[in-house]
C-alpha cells in the first residue's frame, strides 16, 4: 500500500473497498483506519497526525496523498486547488468514446432523486475531464483520464453522461452486462469493484518525488490480460517515466474494430 514515505508525506496505493469518507461526528475515523492498515506494513508513523489531501471513492483504487503535518497539508491542498498537481487515471469503460481524445466540460450538482449520486447540471459547479482512448476491444475501451477539477464523482459522472460508464460501476453504469451474451465475457466484465484506478501523480516542481505511479490492482490487471491489453499499460508506464505529462501518453493505437 505504501508507495512513498518521508517525514512530510505518505503516498498510498489504495485498495478497493477502503472508504476514505469522514463523518462530521467522528473526523478522526479516517486517520485511525489508515493507522490500522499501515501498521500491517510495519511503518513507523510516530505520534503525529495524518491528513488526507484528497480522497478516492470507496471502489476506486490508486494513489492517495497523505500529509504528515499541517504545513505539508496546506502546501499540497493549495497546489491541488491551483492545478499544480496533475492526476491521471486509467479506466475500462463500455463502448468506444469518440473522438479518440477530447475534454468533457459539464457542471455537476447533487442528484435530487438519489442522495448517493451527482448529475450533470449546466448550473452546477464547473467540472473538466480530459480523456484519451488508449485501446478498444469490443465491447469496452481503455481510457486515460485527467481531471482538471476535483468534483465529487466527477470522472464517473462525465463517463456515464457520455454514454460510456465504467465497467463495474453499479451506481452510474446502468445494466450490469450491457447486453453481453458470451458467458465468459460476461463473467470477465462483472468485476467486484469499478475498474477506475488513480494511476499517476505529478507533484509540484521541486517536490520529491516528482512523479509517482501505482500498479493496477489484481482484478483490473487480470481483465486487461484476458482482453489482450496488458501491454498497453506497460507501454504507458514506460512512457510515463520519461515524460513530465501523461497527456500525450500511449501515442500508438491498440484497437480492434
Amino acid at each position: 500500500m505504501v508507495v512513498f514515505s518521508s517525514p512530510e508525506l505518505l503516498i498510498l496505493n489504495k485498495p478497493p473497498g477502503l472508504s476514505l469518507a469522514t463523518r462530521r461526528s467522528a473526523p478522526g475515523d479516517v486517520e485511525e483506519r489508515l493507522r490500522k492498515l499501515l501498521a500491517s506494513e510495519a511503518l513507523a508513523l510516530g505520534p503525529g497526525p495524518l491528513f488526507l489531501v484528497h480522497r478516492l471513492d470507496v471502489g476506486t483504487t490508486g494513489l492517495v496523498l497523505v500529509a504528515r503535518n499541517a504545513a505539508t497539508l496546506r502546501l499540497l491542498s493549495q497546489a491541488l486547488s491551483q492545478g499544480e498537481i496533475h492526476r491521471s487515471y486509467l479506466a475500462l469503460v463500455w463502448g468506444k468514446p469518440r473522438p479518440q481524445e477530447g475534454v468533457w466540460e459539464s457542471g455537476l450538482s447533487p442528484d435530487p432523486r438519489d442522495r448517493r449520486k451527482m448529475r450533470v447540471d449546466p448550473a452546477g459547479k464547473k467540472a473538466v475531464t480530459a480523456y484519451r482512448r488508449l485501446a478498444h476491444v469490443p465491447p469496452v475501451s481503455l481510457l486515460l483520464l485527467q481531471p482538471r477539477t476535483g468534483r465529487t464523482h466527477q470522472i464517473r459522472v462525465h463517463l456515464s453522461a457520455a454514454g460510456h460508464p465504467i465497467v463495474g460501476d453499479d451506481l452510474y453504469g446502468g445494466p450490469r452486462h450491457h447486453g453481453v451474451k458470451d458467458p465468459e465475457l460476461r463473467r470477465l466484465l462483472a468485476p467486484s469493484h469499478p475498474l477506475l484506478h488513480a494511476w499517476r501523480l505529478q507533484l509540484p516542481e521541486g517536490m520529491t518525488p516528482s512523479v509517482v505511479t501505482a500498479p493496477l490492482p489484481e482484478e483490473f490487471r487480470a481483465v486487461l490480460e484476458a482482453l489482450g491489453l496488458s501491454h498497453v499499460v506497460e507501454e504507458l508506464a514506460a512512457f510515463g517515466e520519461e515524460s513530465a505529462s501523461a497527456s500525450s501518453a500511449a501515442k500508438a493505437s491498440h484497437e480492434r474494430p
